[in-house]
This record gives C-alpha cells, structure tokens and sequence, in this order.
C-alpha cells in the first residue's frame, strides 16, 4: 500500500508535517512498515480540500484532527 501526502505550501500550513508524523508513528506502532510505504509530493491540485492525502491513488482530506482515523479506517483495515 502507497500513501502519500501533499507537502506543498497550503497543505504545509494546514499541517501536512504533523499528519506525516502521526502516521509514520501508527505505521511503526504496528508493524506495518513492510506494508505500507509513505511518500510525499508537491502540489495535488486540490489545495482547497484540506491536507491532500492518497492511499493507492484514492484521495483524501485529511486534516491533523482526523489523521488517527484515517489511519485506523483506511489504513489499518485495508492492510
């Protein structure tokens, strides 16, 4: 599994760096790390949609708030 998160400047300011934090954090927390592979990119092209985050090339918004969740229901329950 691929995710990737958008670190262009207005995902940066709504905090794409913490969201990157929070999920290399859960990934190690569980083992996942031979499963999911994390990456970044500029620009998605949606920048009004929040922090812009992909899983396998399905898109997300996902904002710091909400980056636990994204983890445990897009991530955990797919690997």
């Amino acid at each position: 599994m691929k995710v990737t998160v958008c670190i262009g400047s207005s995902c940066h300011l709504k905090g794409s760096r913490t969201i990157i934090e929070t999920l290399q954090r859960l990934v190690s927390e569980h083992n996942l790390g031979d499963k999911v592979e994390m990456a970044g990119t500029f620009c998605i092209g949606r920048c009004t949609e929040g922090v812009c985050v992909t899983r396998d090339g399905e898109f997300f918004s996902v904002s710091p708030e909400t980056a636990e969740d994204f983890f445990k229901d897009e991530i955990l329950a797919k690997v």
